[in-house]
Parts: C-alpha cells; sequence; structure tokens
C-alpha cells in the first residue's frame, strides 16, 4: 500500500504562483509514476501532468503546458507540481495519484490517490 498527502494549495492571485507536493508512505516512489490530477466543483477530475518512474518522461495536460512542471524527488520519496501563471479556471481540488512505472492519462490506471489540496485562483 501507498499513502499520499498533498500540501501546498492555497489562495493565490491570478499570474501567480504556487508549489504543491505529494509525500509518500508506505512504499517506496521509486518504482512507480506519479501524476497530479484536479477536479473543479461540477466537474469531472481530469488530469494535469505525470512523471515516469525515472523522471525520463513527462506529460502535461495541454493547458498546462508551459505552465506547470512536474518533478520528483525519490530520495525524498516526494513528488513536486510547480504552478505558474495561474489563471482562475486552475481552481480546483488537486489529487496525487501514484500507479507502477509508467506515466497513463486515464484516472482509472492509476492505483493510489491522495486526498487532495484545494487551489484557488482569483481574478
Amino acid at each position: 500500500q501507498v499513502q499520499l498527502v498533498e500540501s501546498g494549495g492555497g489562495l493565490v492571485q491570478a499570474g501567480g504562483s504556487l508549489r504543491l507536493s505529494c509525500a509518500a508512505s508506505g512504499r517506496t516512489l521509486s518504482r512507480f509514476a506519479m501524476g497530479w490530477f484536479r477536479q473543479a466543483p461540477g466537474k469531472e477530475r481530469e488530469f494535469v501532468a505525470a512523471i515516469s518512474w525515472s523522471g525520463s518522461i513527462t506529460e502535461y495536460q495541454d493547458s498546462a503546458t508551459g505552465r506547470f512542471t512536474i518533478s520528483r524527488e525519490n530520495a525524498a520519496n516526494t513528488v513536486y507540481l510547480q504552478m505558474d501563471s495561474l489563471k482562475p479556471e486552475d481552481t480546483a481540488v488537486y489529487h496525487c495519484a501514484a500507479r507502477d512505472l509508467y506515466t497513463r492519462r486515464a484516472e482509472r490506471e492509476w492505483a493510489y490517490w491522495g486526498l487532495g489540496t484545494q487551489v484557488t485562483v482569483s481574478s
């Protein structure tokens, strides 16, 4: 089992930045791909970004490309999502997820989930 705990959310003005963290316990993350998903009020949860177990492969949702950066620090069992140039439409609960080895965009492909951290971007 893997337990995931997100942190770093908050309220920020449009154009600002936040850095989300996802700390894992229970198992080492070194053989897991890690992902970030988000769910806005009244909407389905959607893929944001993912990174492979080695860190060599990253994927982003189109709206995140160029603004968000996913990274990992396996020694610290932690994954990060640096979010810059935030927009009001980025407002959502951001969830961290884990799966074996390689990235996938489909929510159903991910085995472990955190409870999420709220990100609110004001205009």
